[in-house]
């Protein structure tokens, strides 16, 4: 992995990796937990739910491997589960796309350099162990409403990687790509400057740099709305929008 990839070969992965791969010419990219064995444990969005007021990001969102072609599949097609966490193989999670790695308490000025999001953050990661329990606990119970925003596969699996929640679900969640989403229409449409500055190289200096801050200001490393929650304290019936729920179950605020 280098500075402009996190591409990695099959031989390379080990269990507890944090994967991803590139869906829609790169437009976005879906997330999951390896647990060894050839087996991936990911958050998938179910065909029926819509993204309110979005018919582009639902044809896009569609066209997600996650659930391609699994009835086909001799591998994992036991899996019938159509919406929530599922667990399959990794070539169904991959859907003919190539294989990335996350990656974990990267240094801050690589995280900026990374322009894009959903590849890397500050925060580290837990023991393998304790990962890969997370996962499967949630196999078994849930990670609540699928939300492009606020509860998506990357934040599924940064949870099950360091165990952290954003307290503020009104807001944006860890997952570095909605960041990226919400930090281009900072960079775009809420700068000051944009009227005022006739150059369209220093607006473009200036959108860029608005885009950056936005990422780094809400990667879950560094937010200060985060608390460590135990997976045992996360059921399938508690709603994760609720911010008074999830700190009331909470261990104890994290200060990064």
């Amino acid at each position: 992995m280098g500075l402009f990839s996190n591409k990695i070969s099959r031989e390379d992965l080990k269990p507890g990796d944090h994967i991803y791969s590139w869906r829609c010419a790169y437009v976005y990219a879906h997330h999951g937990i390896y647990i060894g064995d050839n087996q991936v444990i990911h958050f998938i969005r179910g065909r029926d739910e819509e993204v309110a007021g979005d018919a582009m990001l639902n044809i896009l969102l569609l066209s997600s491997g996650s659930s391609q072609n699994r009835n086909e599949c001799q591998k994992c097609n036991y899996q019938q589960n159509n919406s929530g966490v599922i667990s399959s193989c990794l070539d169904c999670f991959l859907a003919g796309g190539n294989l990335y790695r996350f990656e974990y308490g990267v240094q801050s000025a690589l995280f900026v350099a990374k322009a894009r999001g959903g590849t890397c953050t500050l925060a580290e990661t837990d023991f393998t162990e304790t990962v890969i329990h997370r996962a499967k606990y949630l196999l078994e119970n849930g990670f609540g409403c699928y939300n492009i925003f606020k509860n998506n596969c990357e934040d599924f699996s940064i949870y099950c990687k360091t165990g952290l929640l954003v307290v503020n679900r009104s807001g944006v969640g860890p997952s570095g790509q909605a960041a990226s989403v919400i930090g281009v229409f900072t960079a775009v449409f809420s700068s000051p400057l944009q009227f005022l500055i006739p150059s369209t190289a220093a607006l473009s200096a200036i959108a860029g740099g608005f885009y950056c801050l936005s990422r780094y200001a809400t990667d879950i490393g560094i937010r200060r709305d985060v608390t460590r929650v135990p997976v045992e304290s996360l059921m399938v019936r508690v709603s994760l929008s609720d911010p008074q729920t999830i700190a009331s179950i909470a261990a104890g605020p994290q200060t990064h």
